[in-house]
């Protein structure tokens, strides 16, 4: 559905509503341009923005990603009697909104986000920010102290496995299967022996 007529529908709703309700609330956060990001009333809303459902974590959550990831921002937070209701931030350009919906769902694993690394040192830094108070998986995998799965993978990972020879990529993905975090350099070594 448009954007545009989602809020106009909301906003008519909200006029011939009295009541402060969980969703009349929800629907003047929607309103307000500065609680959802920049020029969303405008049409201007991104295509695909993922939706993340918290217990009540969200804004915690929020400044925890923000904390790690150097090109990221807090776009808004939205409140309904006192307690945050949704945030909307930004992660290395990727849009995301958090609610506070209670504990009915958690994260599992079939959903994860994957951050692609240039260097050993962004793979050590996040491996290490985004597994704090989490679980650390096999094969750059981990769990953050919220439940929500991240795949924290070199570049060089997919190069080296898209070798024409496939000695090279077999040995390349053995590597990496016998790794927790991800080292670049044990995957070029296993790509030169092969």
């Amino acid at each position: 559905m448009d954007p545009r007529k989602s809020m106009r529908a909301c906003d008519r709703r909200m006029r011939n509503r009295a009541s402060e309700s969980r969703a009349a609330q929800a629907c003047i956060a929607l309103l307000s341009k500065r609680e959802i990001g920049p020029d969303w009333r405008d049409g201007d809303m991104p295509k695909i923005i993922p939706f993340l459902w918290f217990d009540h974590q969200a804004e915690e959550a929020m400044n925890h990603y923000v904390s790690i990831f150097k090109d990221s921002r807090i776009l808004g937070v939205s409140r309904a009697n006192g307690k945050v209701l949704s945030v909307t931030f930004e992660l290395e350009g990727q849009e995301f909104i958090g609610l506070n919906a209670g504990p009915q769902f958690k994260f599992t694993e079939a959903i994860s986000f994957f951050v692609n690394c240039e260097t050993q040192e962004e793979i050590d830094e996040l491996w290490e920010k985004l597994s704090q108070g989490g679980e650390k998986g096999r094969c750059g995998w981990l769990k953050d102290r919220f439940g929500l799965s991240w795949q924290i993978v070199p570049s060089a990972l997919r190069k080296l496995m898209s070798d024409p020879d496939p000695e090279k990529s077999k040995a390349v993905f053995q590597a990496m299967l016998k790794m927790n975090k991800i080292v670049i350099e044990d995957l070029k070594r296993a790509y030169v022996a092969a």
